[in-house]
Order: C-alpha cells, then sequence, then structure tokens
C-alpha cells in the first residue's frame, strides 16, 4: 500500500490550498481516511476524516468552517480543501488509511487506528 500526499506549498494567511492522497496498491473498500498534521516541536495531531462513502466526516475544532475533507473513491483519492488559512496551520500533512472496513466503526482522530500513512506534504502559511 501506498500513499501519495501532495499540494503543499507557502501561501499566504489568508489563502487556500488543496491537498490530495493517492493511494495504491491494494482495494480499500470501506476503509475510512484521515488527515493529521506535524508543527515542528509537536505532536502529530488529528486534522479531518471521512468514512469510506464520504457520508460521514469529522474534523478538529481548529479547522472546523475553514477545512473540507472529501474523497473520490474511482480515484482511491481523498482531498483537504484549506481555504482561511493561518501562521498557526503551517505543518506537514500526512494522510493515512484507516485500520479497519467496518463502516459502523466510528471515524478516529487517534493515529494508532490508521495503519498506512503517506509521506507528508509541507505546508506553509506566512504572515
Amino acid at each position: 500500500v501506498q500513499l501519495q500526499a501532495s499540494g503543499g506549498g507557502l501561501v499566504q494567511a489568508g489563502g487556500s490550498l488543496r491537498l490530495s492522497c493517492a493511494a495504491s496498491g491494494r482495494t480499500f473498500s470501506g476503509r475510512s481516511m484521515g488527515w493529521f498534521r506535524q508543527a515542528p516541536g509537536k505532536e502529530r495531531e488529528f486534522v479531518s476524516a471521512i468514512s469510506w462513502t464520504g457520508s460521514r466526516t469529522y474534523s478538529a475544532d481548529f479547522v472546523k468552517g475553514r477545512f473540507t475533507i472529501s474523497r473520490d473513491n474511482a480515484k482511491n483519492t481523498v482531498y483537504l480543501q484549506m481555504n482561511v488559512l493561518k501562521p498557526e496551520d503551517t505543518a506537514v500533512y500526512y494522510c493515512a488509511l484507516g485500520r479497519t472496513n467496518n463502516v459502523l466503526v466510528p471515524l478516529s482522530t487517534t493515529p494508532g487506528n490508521y495503519d498506512y500513512w503517506g509521506q507528508g506534504t509541507q505546508v506553509t502559511v506566512s504572515s
């Protein structure tokens, strides 16, 4: 399984970026996907997650109203649309594949409940 994240870059505060994460290597039927981020000197933190069908999403409070997660299963790709970016959003953003294909399991904010991770894409927001 490989997850390839892309779309990061340098943007001014108030700007937007769209991250993509393409999955390959096996079937992902039933699996949720999530985005996490890690700033220098800080622990990895949950950003947003989406269920297999896309009918359920959950996001951290600090991104609600600004970031939107979505997915296209035909393309095995999950997206994170980030608007109204702030300098404190600066971090490496990682996508991850949920460990279970049980669609009844609630979306998880815990890194340990994701078993495959992308390489990360750097997002830098200047003030």
